[in-house]
């Protein structure tokens, strides 16, 4: 699922480990978790459940999607 008119007035949060324009911005809501490319803000916005949103985060600190 995708928004794009609420977009502007999420909390936008970049992770401190970005160093330049390309990074990922994430909000959280009471709803839903926003995810959009920081270099295209007014571009594509992926929508999450909470429930998804933590399954992913779980997966990545798990090291489902490291690099071998």
């Amino acid at each position: 699922m995708y928004i794009d008119s609420q977009a502007a007035d999420l909390p936008w949060r970049t992770s401190s480990f970005c160093n330049n324009t390309s990074c990922v911005e994430v909000a959280a809501t009471p709803e839903f978790v926003a995810v959009r490319d920081s270099k295209s803000p007014r571009q594509l916005v992926l929508v999450y459940s909470k429930g998804e949103w933590q399954q992913f985060i779980a997966g990545a600190k798990n090291g489902e999607f490291d690099f071998e």
